[in-house]
């Protein structure tokens, strides 16, 4: 039994101590990877704290830039419009810098207006004269540059062409039906005219012409008119002079006071159970006359129906055959050659003529008035005809010197040829073709 202690009780001994050791050493590297794992957590936990705080500074840097920027944008918003308040209040009148191009404008965009660009749109001219710039000219330079300026559209007499203005004629027509508004039946003021052709004309070339010949063609178109004479000279000191015919026919648009009475309420009661048309405008956007409307429309339709056979049998008589043919003053039938040049855009001569604006005037020396066939008078040539009455060179004479005094309602719009001698070369010239 000893020797049995004695063998084992010192194995045994060893057994403990190797599992004392065994247990101490697993004890003590638990205990280290525990403080391993507690180390890594704890870093984690200090690297998710400074990433926290990292980005609460960047989110409050942004917040601090945000901030910044609107109020920079507040800033520049109240800027602009103090800009614009400002540009409101100034004066409508283009300020001229004296810095030149150099200047910018209030955001940055463009330049003050230099004196001369200023100048150039300054152009307008008042009914006072005000505007008006220094400058003069005469009735026959204006003819001259009115045939090579504007003649293509408004005819060689301010006539008109075709849908192009009619610059002349038009006197006494505004009570009608179908006014005639030209510069010498409506226009209230010279300086309208003067502003117009000046700025706007020549079509396509505007503000090509010089200021003298603004004046030469202005002085024309009142030639034209019957508004001054053959040797009338219009300038900046002449202006004024000129008294337009229809100057007292506007007056001041004074509704807003005299017609206030009209200004009420409307009555929307006891109306008519019917409404019954009782007459019936002759021409559209005109006023019927109060009675007859419908017996004038009919009686003018009669009326025209019966003078087309009495004018063309007028037009269809031969001119009376005369005695032998005068003799031709050959030089001063040269001379009305040139002087015919002003009657040549309406009227034509020789082999091959036709009706244009006006008739032929081949023949017309010493045949009745309204003779040539085809051409449609008006009414009161075509009466002088049916009574028998001849273009005697005396009559042709007096025509021709001014056109509307021989014959009110004359299709005629031309001035007429003030000086004797012009009239005398230009009939000679007319009897060429008889």
């Amino acid at each position: 039994m000893s020797k049995f202690l004695n063998i084992f009780a010192p194995s045994l001994g060893g057994a403990a101590l190797v599992a004392g050791l065994a247990y101490g050493v697993s004890t003590r590297d638990y205990r280290a990877a525990e403080a391993d794992l507690a180390m890594a957590q704890s870093d984690r936990a200090l690297a998710q704290v400074e990433a926290a705080t990292a980005r609460i500074a960047e989110l409050e840097a942004a917040a601090t830039a945000a901030t910044d920027a609107q109020g920079a944008a507040e800033a520049e918003l109240a800027s602009l419009r103090d800009q614009m308040a400002a540009r409101d209040s100034a004066p409508r009148a283009m300020s001229v810098s004296t810095q030149g191009a150099s200047a910018p404008g209030p955001f940055g965009l463009g330049r003050d207006a230099l004196p001369e660009e200023v100048a150039a749109w300054n152009i307008d001219v008042l009914p006072d004269g005000t505007g008006l710039p220094v400058g003069s000219g005469d009735v026959w330079t204006g003819d001259e540059v009115f045939a090579e300026h504007c003649a293509s559209c408004h005819g060689d007499f301010a006539e008109g062409r075709g849908n192009w203005p009619k610059l002349a004629g038009g006197q006494g027509t505004l009570d009608h039906k179908d006014p005639l508004k030209t510069v010498g039946s409506y226009w209230p003021y010279l300086s309208t005219t003067f502003d117009y052709v000046r700025r706007s004309m020549p079509f396509g070339n505007a503000q090509s012409l010089s200021d003298d010949d603004v004046y030469a063609i202005v002085a024309y178109i009142l030639y034209s008119n019957d508004l001054v004479d053959d040797d009338f000279v219009l300038s900046n000191e002449t202006f004024l002079d000129v008294e337009m015919p229809n100057a007292e026919g506007f007056i001041i648009d004074d509704r807003d006071t005299a017609e206030a009475h009209f200004w009420t309420e409307p009555c929307m009661e006891n109306c008519k159970d019917a409404v019954e048309i009782t007459m019936r405008a002759a021409v559209l956007d005109v006023t019927p006359e109060e009675e007859g409307a419908e017996e004038a429309t009919m009686d003018s339709g009669t009326e025209a129906a019966t003078e087309a056979p009495a004018e063309e049998a007028s037009a269809s008589e031969p001119a009376p055959a005369g005695d032998a043919a005068p003799a031709i003053d050959m030089a001063l039938a040269s001379e009305g050659e040139d002087v015919f040049k002003k009657c040549k855009s309406c009227h034509q001569v020789g082999d091959g003529a036709k009706n244009r604006t006006g008739p032929v005037l081949n023949g017309v020396v010493g045949a009745v008035i309204g003779h040539v066939d085809g051409f449609k008078y008006s009414n009161d040539m075509a009466a002088l005809g049916e009574e028998g009455k001849v273009w005697t060179e005396e009559e042709l004479s007096k025509f021709l010197e001014k056109p509307k005094g021989y014959l009110s309602k004359t299709k005629m719009s031309f001035a007429g040829l003030r000086k004797e001698d012009d009239r005398k070369a230009v009939i000679e010239y007319l009897k060429t073709f008889n």
